[in-house]
């Protein structure tokens, strides 16, 4: 869906086994193993298969924002449909040395407009854990709205929506 977008201070573009290496450092770090959940990936190759799996997937996307001056990787942006949502969801995570300068708002708000020009959904959801505060304002900052929050695996999780359309 996503061939590249740039930004003023980034680059965006999909997720590739190149990225290993970085997924790895993402997926081990305090934000994403609290708020999202650990994937038992301890070292490249377990972080290639992972990549690999994601890119065998037709609904999911994941895309890589990188330092526009240094193509260093720093965040992604994920963009999935799950069979038990009506509408596809965007996530978002970032290094924790780069929180709190901006960088993912720059890289969500980028990434909606993209959807708003090419996506055929009317409606975008983004799920999270109701005491993900720093996750929330973005979503609020990027003009989502709380919807519901529900069970999932025993935990309750907020669905926010933004239309695009």
């Amino acid at each position: 869906m996503l061939t590249h977008l740039q930004t003023k201070r980034l680059k965006i573009r999909p997720i590739n086994l190149n990225d290993a290496l970085f997924i790895q450092k993402l997926v081990n770090s305090e934000g994403w193993l609290k708020y999202i959940g650990g994937r038992d990936i301890n070292n490249k190759k377990e972080a290639e298969n992972y990549i690999q799996l994601i890119l065998n997937n037709p609904n999911f996307s994941y895309n890589i924002f990188e330092l526009k001056e240094s193509n260093k990787p720093i965040g992604i942006v994920t963009f999935l449909k799950r069979e038990e949502h009506d509408f596809p969801d965007i996530g978002f995570a970032i290094l924790p040395k780069f929180e709190r300068q901006g960088y993912t708002f720059e890289a969500g708000r980028a990434y909606i407009t993209n959807l708003q020009k090419f996506s055929t959904t009317e409606t975008i959801i983004a799920i999270t854990l109701p005491n993900n505060v720093k996750s929330i304002n973005l979503l609020k900052k990027l003009n989502f709205n709380f919807s519901h929050t529900y069970k999932f695996a025993n935990e309750d999780v907020s669905i926010f929506s933004l239309n695009i359309k």
